[in-house]
């Protein structure tokens, strides 16, 4: 299988045999289609491969615009949606395929995911294999799996997920289920992944020293981190110079023992939604969004 090379930036294999960027745009929260398209070809012109959106973000149209006017060729960009948790089952979920293709103006999609583990997520992942053989997916995965969920899904499906995109940062590193995706070929992919600005995390005198010696800033190094544990990282701005900083982290390197030093963080709390709890569990079946 040939491979892209993404403009020479370094990438992960997933279990398929396909590259995806190892840093890329994420867009949660930039619900503004037009604020989404202008700042998505800020990060494509930047350098960044792969951009991360979903149904429920509600921005999908932004992200299809900006890769029609960012001057990058369809085929050198990665492109990843999501299935909200309201589609679920083997019919819903192939309607809602289409209707994300027809926002974003797209063919195919590079990587489709599973939003949350909730309701029939086994039907919809049934649909996705299928549309993944139609070529019209080239990687399916999802998104907040405990490992519990991943051998339910395991059990009952042809495909592993190439990639579980969960809440991880140095905070949270939920190192269990990081074994199990490694040990089952899953390639992990932490969203939130400065911690969503925790302030705690971003004034550390340990990392800030490391930045130092760097000529760096403190989220680049925690990115830098991302990197060398082998995750595919997807920090998010609509700041111009922010964008830029944290696509700037190929240049230097950490030692083994400032990973520890980052590693030795984890707090195993949380600081936003778990997928066991029950409740967060309702609110998300009953959710309603016009998707």
């Amino acid at each position: 299988m040939s491979q892209k090379t993404y403009a020479g930036q370094p990438v992960v294999r997933l279990n398929n045999g396909i590259d995806i960027p190892a840093l890329g745009f994420g867009v949660w929260q930039i619900d503004d289609q037009k604020v989404c398209e202008d700042t998505v070809i800020k990060a494509i012109r930047t350098g960044y491969r792969m951009i991360d959106t979903a149904a429920i973000y509600q921005n999908e149209i932004g992200v299809g615009k900006a890769v029609q006017n960012s001057g990058v060729k369809r085929d050198d960009l990665f492109i990843t949606s999501k299935l909200w948790v309201q589609d679920h089952g083997y019919e819903k979920a192939k309607k809602a395929f289409q209707r994300t293709l027809d926002r974003l103006q797209l063919d195919y999609l590079d990587m489709y995911l599973i939003h949350w583990p909730y309701g029939d997520f086994l039907g919809s992942w049934k649909a996705m294999e299928e549309l993944y053989h139609e070529g019209k997916i080239k990687a399916i995965g999802v998104c907040n799996f405990t490992v519990e969920k991943l051998e339910e899904l395991k059990a009952d499906s042809t495909i592993i997920p190439a990639v579980n995109q969960i809440e991880l940062h140095p905070i949270f590193q939920q190192k269990e289920l990081q074994v199990y995706d490694r040990e089952n070929g899953i390639a992990t992919q932490p969203w939130s992944p400065l911690g969503n600005g925790n302030a705690d995390l971003l004034n550390n005198e340990a990392l800030k020293t490391i930045a130092e010696k760097y000529q760096k800033t403190v989220p680049q190094v925690i990115l830098r981190w991302h990197l060398q544990e082998g995750f595919v990282v997807i920090p998010k701005s609509v700041t111009p110079s922010r964008i830029e900083e944290n696509f700037n982290v190929f240049d230097f390197e950490l030692t083994e023992d400032e990973m520890n030093v980052v590693r030795s963080l984890n707090t195993d709390k949380r600081l936003f939604f778990d997928p066991k709890d029950p409740e967060w569990e309702q609110k998300m079946l009953h959710s309603v969004a016009d998707i």
